[in-house]
């Protein structure tokens, strides 16, 4: 049967050669829960097979603790909240100062060739934001530039709503997640383990 392998050695030999000829980039996007949830499940396998993760968040604060970040520190991941929060909490220009920092951390972890996983955490969520200007700090061209001119090896996982529509083109990998029921919808709120 084509794609059978005789033994589990020659399969895991075959796909190890595979990984190394082309990063992917996978894109999580959608109104549902589980993006960032996905992009962590990506990150503990791969540390489970012994490659390099890093996490780059850029929506999350370091002024406040996440359950993935906890977790993955525990498997040697590091994991670095950039963000200020919710737009609406911060001024713009609290925002794009952290965008534009989180972009530059982003960038060169994956660039630098050091790490096979890289997870940009919430960039769709940042290529979108409309209510002030972030292409100088943030440009959808350079994010496409890099992703295009990475080092071959590197895998990137993108997480967000709203992903656009360039980035999903330029990804080999696109999952759409969509809600069809949410507690929140009854009143529930944020439930630790759960959504932090």
């Amino acid at each position: 049967m084509q794609g059978s392998f005789e033994t589990e050695g020659e399969g895991e030999a075959m796909l190890e050669n595979e990984a190394k000829r082309k990063g992917m980039t996978l894109t999580y996007t959608g109104n549902g829960k589980g993006k960032t949830t996905a992009a962590v499940g990506i990150a503990v396998r791969a540390a489970g097979r012994g490659m390099k993760v890093r996490m780059i968040q850029f929506i999350k604060s370091p002024e406040r603790t996440y359950g993935e970040k906890l977790a993955l520190a525990k498997l040697g991941i590091e994991v670095l909240p950039m963000g200020v929060g919710f737009t609406w909490l911060k001024t713009p220009e609290e925002h794009r100062q952290a965008l534009q920092s989180a972009w530059a951390e982003a960038k060169q972890t994956a660039m630098s060739g050091e790490y096979d996983v890289v997870i940009w955490d919430e960039i769709h969520n940042a290529l979108a934001i409309d209510r002030f200007p972030i292409d100088d700090v943030l440009s959808l061209e350079e994010v496409l530039q890099t992703i295009r001119n990475r080092p071959s090896h590197v895998h990137l996982v993108l997480t967000g709503r709203q992903a656009h529509e360039d980035v999903k083109a330029a990804s080999d990998l696109v999952s759409v997640i969509e809600p069809e029921k949410h507690y929140y919808e009854e009143g529930v709120q944020a439930i630790r383990g759960l959504e932090f």
